[in-house]
Order: structure tokens, then C-alpha cells, then sequence
């Protein structure tokens, strides 16, 4: 017996699955079922987070809806990765909140948090709110640096401790040690499937959404958007760097380093989820968990704006708009923050980890020492 009804569902499929074995080089969650005959709630739980959901084991199947054994793996999946975000949640009293209302919860937090920015400085300063502020320590006339640095640091390391507390409780309901999650090999080869999505090409065809017509768009929008964010951290760390270490404040030139990157992210981060967004409109309903495309959609959503906030702020910087703009984008980012550990941003954490652990299953069956 498993603890969930969809457990229950994904142990039926991924027998009658592990008895055909036609998917097996479409993706890593059929290797990793063929190295097991009977499934733990963990092992459910780390073939719904390794599942790319690229969908070409729907239409390949034989067994898929409208058989009578109605075998529907991405969306029982999608359904199975959902209940584990909530399932490893820190602290469990938050498990689930944003699963239906994520957008709305996302929203109202942003709004919140730039009405507040927005009042601090009109009590400290009407004048301030629409006055033109320019060179370094511009930003700083809105909200003083250290308050700042003070709200959205604990947001932040609030954010980074609730993520490693559900990895931990997701890696030890797997079945591994927490120690074998320091496995070099095995990590490296986990950070380059990751990088390169290489399971996100339906096993190399590419992805189906709206059709059985394969396609790399997916693919494409996903690296634009995890590149995008990976650029936008880049840029915040050699902002801060420059604060602490050298003593130059915000904002910087054009030309700088901390720009040049954040701009470049911040295009990833507009083109990236506004494709998938179209592409999820679009996905073909049996593929996904469709009640719950609140909780994918308000982190999408958040990215484009954070990224939309945050260049509409660099092109305005030296108006009268700037001190309104900043507390919006100030708002969108602390939502970010707060949302993460609860939405989908930990899909690729857990997915992350999922990874490494199958690239040890299969350094070991391979008779590699781990």
C-alpha cells in the first residue's frame, strides 16, 4: 500500500510499464524503473521528479488512453511531482498553499511589499518618491541600503534554508544516505544533464505538447529561462561584491559588469517564460496536472515580471519613475524569494537531485566504486 491514492496509480502504471519496456531509451525514469521490481512511495517520488515531462511516452505507448489499461505516465507524474513539492515542504504548515492560488498568493505578496517600500519612503521623504535621483547610491534614497540588504537577505536565506530542508527530506525518503549525495562523479554527471536538459528531447526527437508533432521549443524557452536566471544571480553577486568589497553602490553604468549581465538575463527571462507560458497554454490537457497549473503558471509569471520590473527600472533609472519602479521590482523580487520553496522553482532542485541519484544507480551498475 502506498501513502496516496496517485502512488497507488503510479505503482500500477510503472509495473505494467517495467513488463513492456518499449519507452526504455526515451528518457532516465524507465532505466531507473527497470533496475527495480517493486516501488517504494520514495522511488515513485524520485521517477515523478526525474520525469522531464516531455510527453513522448504518451504517444508512443500502446497502453495509453483509450486502451482499457489507460497508461498516462507524464500526467500521473505531474500529478505525483506535485503532491512531493508539498510533501517535502519546510515548514510543513506551508505544504500546498500556493498549489491552487499560487498566482493570486504571488501577486497580493508583491503588491504588499512595494505598498510598503512604497510608504517607508513617502513617510520619510514625499519628495523622494517622484524626484530624479541619479549616480551611485540612487537607489539608495528610495529605502536606505541596510534596511534593504536587512528585508530581502532574511527573505533570501529564508528562501535557501526551507529549499535544502525539503532536499534533505526528499533525498532520505529516496532510499540514500544523506552522505552519498557528495558524490563528485556522480554530481558532474548530474550537472551536465541538467545543463544540456538532455532528457527534455523525448529521446531526441523532442518534446509533444499540443500534438503527437515533436518539437525543441520547450527545450529552447527552458534553457533561455534557466540561463536568464543564472545570469540575473551572476549579476546580483558581482553587484554585491562591488558594494562590500570595493565600495561602489549601485546603480552602475551601462557598460559594467553587474548591467551587461542582468541585461542579458533579464532578455532570457522575458523570451524564455513568455514561450513556455505559450507553450503551457497550449499542452495538451492529458498531460498535465491541470488543477494545479496555478502553482507552475505563478512562478512563470513572476520570473517575466521580475525581469520585466527589472529593465523597465534600468531604462527609466533617471526619471521621475524611478522610485515607483523600484518598489514594484522590489516587490516581485521579495515574492520570488518567498515563493520559491513552495512552487515550482523546486522542481529543478529536486529534479537536480533525482539526477544525481541516477547517474550513482548507474555508475554502480556499471561496477564503478561510488
Amino acid at each position: 500500500m502506498h501513502g496516496t491514492r496517485i502512488l497507488e496509480e503510479a505503482d500500477r502504471l510503472m509495473t505494467v510499464c517495467n513488463s513492456c519496456r518499449y519507452c526504455e531509451g526515451l528518457c532516465a525514469v524507465f532505466p531507473a524503473m527497470e533496475m527495480r521490481r517493486a516501488f517504494s512511495d520514495g522511488d515513485l517520488n524520485y521517477f515523478a521528479n526525474l520525469c522531464h515531462g516531455c510527453g513522448a511516452c504518451y504517444t508512443d505507448c500502446q497502453f495509453s488512453p483509450p486502451h482499457e489499461f489507460n497508461v498516462n505516465v507524464p500526467q500521473t507524474l505531474a500529478i505525483a511531482r506535485a503532491d512531493s513539492y508539498a510533501a517535502y515542504a519546510w515548514p510543513r504548515a506551508f505544504a500546498g498553499l500556493f498549489a491552487r492560488n499560487g498566482l493570486s498568493i504571488s501577486i497580493i505578496a508583491a503588491l504588499s511589499v512595494a505598498a510598503f517600500i512604497f510608504g517607508f519612503a513617502a513617510l520619510h521623504d514625499r519628495q523622494v518618491l517622484f524626484g530624479v535621483h541619479t549616480g551611485p547610491g540612487a537607489f539608495y534614497k528610495l529605502m536606505p541600503h541596510n534596511a534593504m540588504a536587512s528585508l530581502f537577505g532574511a527573505a533570501f536565506l529564508y528562501a535557501i534554508v526551507a529549499l535544502l530542508m525539503g532536499v534533505r527530506a526528499f533525498w532520505r525518503d529516496i532510499g540514500e544516505p544523506i552522505g552519498m549525495l557528495a558524490d563528485p562523479p556522480s554530481i558532474w554527471q548530474a550537472i551536465k544533464d541538467a545543463g544540456q536538459l538532455r532528457y527534455l528531447d523525448g529521446g531526441g526527437v523532442g518534446c509533444v505538447n499540443e500534438d503527437e508533432r515533436p518539437s525543441d521549443l520547450r527545450k529552447i524557452y527552458h534553457h533561455l529561462t534557466f540561463y536568464g536566471f543564472g545570469l540575473c544571480f551572476a549579476s546580483t553577486s558581482v553587484a554585491t561584491a562591488y558594494h562590500y568589497f570595493w565600495g561602489r553602490e549601485a546603480p552602475y553604468p551601462w557598460w559594467d559588469l553587474p548591467v551587461v549581465l542582468g541585461t542579458l538575463g533579464g532578455i532570457g527571462l522575458l523570451i524564455g517564460p513568455a514561450g513556455l507560458l505559450a507553450e503551457k497554454w497550449k499542452r495538451d490537457p492529458a498531460l498535465v496536472d491541470q488543477p494545479r497549473m496555478g502553482m507552475d503558471v505563478a512562478f512563470i509569471v513572476m520570473l517575466f515580471m521580475t525581469s520585466l520590473t527589472g529593465l523597465a527600472l534600468l531604462v527609466l533609472r533617471e526619471t521621475a519613475a524611478m522610485g515607483a519602479l523600484l518598489a514594484l521590482h522590489l516587490g516581485v523580487v521579495f515574492s520570488l524569494f518567498i515563493t520559491m520553496p513552495y512552487g515550482k522553482f523546486v522542481h529543478g532542485i529536486y529534479r537536480f537531485v533525482a539526477l544525481v541519484r541516477y547517474a550513482r544507480e548507474r555508475r554502480m551498475m556499471a561496477g564503478h566504486p561510488v
